[in-house]
């Protein structure tokens, strides 16, 4: 359908449709990059504010602090949940498992107080034992060293009796001239050969 508007055929329907919404940008224009600088912003350079160290050290500090309180808090807002929900979730059985857990205990240092005198016994019984082996090791020992004494001094006393025996052949110089006499009367051929048995095998003549 066309209408004459002005000496100018118009599409009526094209007129009478409703209008699509405008698209507008959220956020402000923006220049293009190759736009020039601002006339008031020519030789302008940009500083950034001063900043004192001492503030900048307390602020942190500050921070830091401010930090670990609502750290803190944080945890201890969620502990105190958790544990009323523990509490409402069990609190029926608490007391149950509180007297359970005491009852436990108790036979728990029972039992441990039952088996340290069971312990102390048999330690009690090790050590008489190995007291009563100890000083029956010393009496053997004791009579071990007796008798090896006692060995010692029949070997002195055999070795005394056989030294008093060649002490009667001695040569002295009341019998030197007797035992001279008796060596000549019996010469003794030491020149002489023996088999591996100690036999003598071949000997010489004295002449």
């Amino acid at each position: 359908m066309f209408q004459v508007i002005g000496g100018r055929s118009v599409q009526v329907t094209r007129l009478l449709a409703p209008r699509r919404a405008v698209l507008v940008e959220a956020v402000r224009g923006r220049k293009s990059r190759n736009d020039p600088v601002a006339k008031s912003k020519v030789g302008r350079i940009k500083v950034p504010p001063p900043v004192d160290p001492k503030e900048t050290v307390v602020l942190k500090e500050r921070y830091l602090e401010y930090q670990m309180i609502t750290r803190a808090l944080r945890l201890e807002f969620k502990e105190e949940v958790l544990r009323k929900k523990y509490e409402k979730e069990t609190g029926s059985m608490a007391e149950e498992r509180a007297r359970q857990d005491a009852e436990q205990h108790q036979a728990l240092m029972a039992f441990n107080n039952q088996e340290n005198l069971r312990l102390l016994e048999l330690r009690t019984l090790r050590v008489q034992k190995e007291k009563e082996e100890a000083e029956l090791k010393q009496v053997e020992a004791t009579a071990q060293r007796e008798l090896q004494l006692q060995e010692f001094i029949k070997i002195k006393e055999k070795e005394i009796l056989k030294l008093q025996e060649d002490v009667k052949n001695f040569i002295t110089l009341e019998n030197l001239d007797q035992r001279i006499e008796e060596a000549l009367d019996n010469p003794k051929n030491y020149n002489f050969a023996v088999d591996k048995e100690g036999r003598v095998v071949k000997q010489t003549i004295l002449q």
